[in-house]
């Protein structure tokens, strides 16, 4: 009895030895994990095409006997295939013996035809040309759109009878009955006039690149026309070939002309061209247009150069007479949405404003008479899904838990029935069907994998869990992984800031460790959400195993927290928002475990920005810094965004000048690596230049590194592990392990 019991405890003692064995050899993240084996990707639901019928949807899905992608019709209740609509194979075009590799498709309104686009070249950020195929379901005929080059946006018209699309700066429409291709404008010339699609400055700042939009009948076309002869040319050169090629482009800085914007409309039937009456003032801007349900109405928006007037125009489309119905201002800025949505009942429409203090829904009538407000409250709409008018329920995302999350809720019209319709905290993103019976719920949370999940939009409730990423929290598990923690902070005024903080698994309160603060802190931006972090998150973990401390706070100047802790830095960026990152470096200075002389500060664009300031301004605060891509002067960067938050520098050059880096270069303390990609069409090269001029003339040291002709992101491919083991790398020299101070 007593060997036994001698025996089981023996067993039992050598099972708790073998878990804690275990434990102890759990995996440490490599940077190869990350950015090149792909060890952590999430995976997801992508290409879902609700069909008319919301019960389904469609995807690409790949036939590996073929090598082909199939288009493939879901239960969207069971999440199972039910048919195969296109086979990969029959993509074959006439002519042709190979099927195609399609890399996007869309159906037309009566899901008889599909238009596939393949060989897409990216140009911006958002824009790109390719090859565009149609195909009849009913013949499995595949066509090609247009043989006079590559086409840019091509979009079946609401009646599924025509194509248009753009091309070299002029726009084209082509009749699926006999494939006749009409040219509709003949003016474009590259970096003179564009029609139909959006100049640099548009497409960046405005977030559009598509820039015509069929009418609701389908029988006119309204785009935009872009003169950019007055433009300033920006030269970029491209290394590689044997003579650097020059990329020029129209980029409007601060203070310069723009394009002059119009918007037209011409009807197919009788090929005639109407330009829509926008007044007489051209130094302005037009960010949005979109059809009423009226088939003669369009709604233009007009802004100021200063963006701090907002004009609804309704024009009609025969005449072009436009009459302004809406019309909003803001001491500081208004910030430009995709939320204005007309009814189905031809009477009313709704809008977003913050002309209250928070972002909110409004409910007008077509005369843009104020009819209510729709949702109220100290949180925000963060963005508007739709309105179900049938059955009078509202569908919005909103920060009303907390600002660091996002969930969904329903209203009716009348601003009654709130529902919350999403429960798990974090941040939640959805993708409603058409006619608001079913949502796709992309959800995630700090140290909580992506999941995507259906449910019923009436109540929320689950269907059925679509992607679990069990396998990546499994790939986890065998690593140590520390935890992301929430914290809040307070300034010597007395403002509430939140932050995360991420400390080494093996953290012992007794020691001080090395700190590094993570900033954007541009106007709006959030760092600070209750989400995944993604490669980021991965990469601090990295860190974390060298024993540092990561910590990232949102500044005033940042969003979801209202109008008036998001415009205190208008005409004065990089003040206040400083000034707060200074703050949280002394807060975290005095914390135990924190050693105060070994902060240091990362950022990437708007980031890269504050780190040089924090290094400049922050009076040795931080011992160390990298910035990547940063703007140096807003003298640089582009006429939209710029002067959106500082005016022009004619108007207010104290705000350009008085936290440009460039002017406190001889303050630098502390360790900086400068990383600016050459091929950065969005903040140019120039800024770095400039920058590591200024420090040269300075007599200070530092350390930079340029990427050949990559862009904004400087990532993808081998360029991202290069530039995180060389930030690492810089991190233990100067943060980690320091091996001397810069003087």
């Amino acid at each position: 009895m007593h060997i036994r019991l001698r025996t089981n405890l023996l067993a039992a003692v050598l099972l708790c030895f073998a878990f804690v064995a275990q434990a102890q050899q759990k995996k440490d993240i490599t940077l190869e994990d990350i950015y090149q084996k792909g060890t952590f990707r999430a995976k997801s639901v992508y290409g879902v095409n609700w069909m008319n019928d919301s019960r389904y949807y469609s995807s690409q899905v790949a036939d590996e006997k073929n090598k082909v992608y199939d288009i493939v019709k879901y239960d969207v209740t069971t999440g199972q295939p039910v048919s195969t609509i296109i086979e990969g194979e029959n993509l074959v075009p006439e002519g042709g013996n190979q099927p195609i590799q399609y890399d996007g498709y869309t159906f037309s309104s009566d899901e008889q035809k599909v238009l596939f686009s393949t060989d897409t070249e990216q140009i911006y950020r958002r824009s790109s040309k390719a090859d565009f195929y149609i195909y009849d379901i009913a013949s499995k005929k595949l066509t090609k759109l247009s043989d006079g080059g590559k086409q840019m946006y091509a979009t079946f018209s609401p009646d599924a009878k025509r194509v248009a699309f753009a091309r070299e700066n002029n726009m084209f429409v082509t009749d699926l009955g006999n494939m006749q291709e009409t040219q509709i404008t003949t003016n474009g010339k590259y970096n003179s006039i564009i029609n139909g699609y959006a100049d640099w400055v548009y497409e960046e700042e405005f977030s559009f690149a598509q820039g015509f939009h069929w009418s609701p009948d389908g029988k006119k076309i309204a785009f935009y026309t872009f003169d950019e002869t007055n433009v300033p040319e920006f030269n970029m050169q491209m290394w590689g070939e044997l003579y650097p090629q020059d990329n020029k482009f129209k980029y409007p800085k601060p203070g310069e002309a723009n394009s002059i914007v119009t918007v037209s409309v011409y009807d197919v039937a009788s090929g005639k061209t109407v330009k829509m009456d926008t007044g007489n003032e051209t130094d302005i801007y037009l960010p949005r247009m979109k059809w009423t349900n009226n088939p003669n109405l369009l709604s233009i928006q007009r802004m100021n150069r200063l963006q701090n007037t907002l004009e609804i125009l309704h024009a009609n489309a025969s005449t072009g007479k436009a009459d302004v119905v809406l019309k909003e201002t803001d001491k500081a800025y208004i910030d430009v949405t995709d939320d204005l949505t007309y009814l189905k009942d031809g009477k009313h429409f709704i809008h977003s404003s913050e002309v209250k203090g928070f972002n909110h829904l409004y409910l007008y009538n077509m005369k843009g008479k104020l009819v209510r407000q729709i949702t109220n409250g100290n949180w925000e709409v963060s963005s508007y899904v739709g309105f179900d008018e049938k059955n009078d329920r509202l569908y919005y995302m909103s920060t009303e838990v907390s600002p660091l999350e996002r969930h969904l809720y329903s209203i009716s019209s009348k601003g009654k029935k709130k529902q919350r319709l999403t429960e798990n905290a974090g941040t939640h993103r959805v993708n409603m069907s058409n006619d608001f019976t079913y949502y796709l719920d992309y959800f995630s949370a700090a140290n909580e994998v992506p999941t995507v999940s259906l449910h019923t939009a009436k109540d929320g409730k689950l269907i059925k869990v679509l992607e679990d990423n069990a396998q990546l929290k499994n790939t986890l598990a065998q690593y140590d992984i520390a935890k992301q923690e929430f914290f809040q902070m307070k300034t010597a005024d007395g403002t509430q800031l939140n932050g995360w903080m991420i400390k080494p698994t093996d953290f012992d309160p007794n020691k001080k460790y090395p700190v590094l603060i993570f900033v954007y802190g541009g106007p709006g931006s959030q760092t600070v959400t209750n989400s995944w972090g993604g490669t980021n998150y991965l990469w601090y973990q990295v860190l974390a195993d060298k024993g540092l401390i990561i910590v990232s706070v949102d500044n005033r100047g940042t969003g979801a927290r209202g109008a008036e802790f998001k415009k205190v830095t208008y005409a004065n960026l990089g003040k206040y928002e400083i000034e707060d990152q200074i703050e949280a470096a002394k807060w975290l200075g005095n914390q135990p475990y924190v050693d105060k002389n070994r902060i240091g500060i990362w950022g990437h664009s708007y980031g890269g920005y504050m780190t040089l300031l924090g290094l400049t301004k922050g009076n040795g605060v931080f011992a160390a810094g990298i910035s990547v891509a940063p703007v140096t002067n807003w003298r640089y960067y582009d006429t939209i965004y710029t002067e959106r938050f500082l005016k022009t520098p004619q108007e207010n050059p104290a705000g350009y000048d008085d936290n440009s880096p460039l002017f406190f270069a001889d303050k630098l303390q502390g360790e900086l690596l400068l990383i600016h990609g050459t091929g950065d069409d969005n903040v140019h090269f120039q800024n770095a230049v400039a920058m590591q001029d200024a420090l040269i003339s300075a007599n200070k040291q530092f350390e930079s590194f340029y990427y050949p002709n990559r862009n904004h992101g400087v990532g993808g491919g081998v360029t991202s592990i290069h530039r995180f083991k060389m930030m690492t790398d810089f991190l233990e020299r100067k943060l980690i392990n320091p091996t001397k101070v810069n003087q």
